[in-house]
């Protein structure tokens, strides 16, 4: 699963006109280790101004709800990378925002994203984004070839 994605029979939508405030388990690995599939609750609100860098915004990819960082704002669209992703999305759009990560949950323990530790994660994040996509890319590029190597053995 490349992106997260909401475990809800409702369209999240929906809830956020309603009720303002969104609340449900993500499930996939995209924003590991920030948010662990089927364990961790997330708090969405509705996108009060344009996003920023850092920001996590829900937006709808297709069908699918996505959750991932927003690495580069542009004039008229994003570009988008989920925490354990190497690859960037670009051109993501505003009118395709649903609302924007306010705080989580890690078991019954609140995580505020006004919090110095999670400021150092994003800044962190930030920083080793080039490398760490450098390094996703080698090890799979590592996988195929091993693939291919064992398929012509046998």
């Amino acid at each position: 699963m490349t992106a997260a994605q909401f475990e809800s029979a409702l369209h999240i939508e929906d809830v956020l006109a309603r009720e303002g405030v969104f609340v449900g388990t993500m499930a996939g690995s995209s924003m590991w280790p920030l948010l662990r599939h089927r364990r961790d609750t997330v708090v969405i609100r509705p996108c009060a101004a344009r996003l920023r860098a850092g920001d996590v915004p829900l937006y709808r990819r297709g069908d699918a709800y996505v959750l991932h960082r927003v690495v580069e704002v542009l004039p008229d669209s994003y570009v988008i990378c989920g925490d354990n992703c190497a690859e960037l999305e670009r051109g993501v759009r505003d009118e395709q925002m649903v609302g924007v990560l306010e705080s989580f949950y890690r078991g019954e323990r609140p995580v505020s994203l006004d919090s110095r530790a999670y400021r150092a994660y994003v800044r962190a994040w930030r920083a080793l984004c080039p490398l760490r996509r450098a390094w996703k890319r080698m090890r799979a590029r590592a996988g195929r070839a091993a693939r291919s190597l064992a398929k012509g053995r046998s």
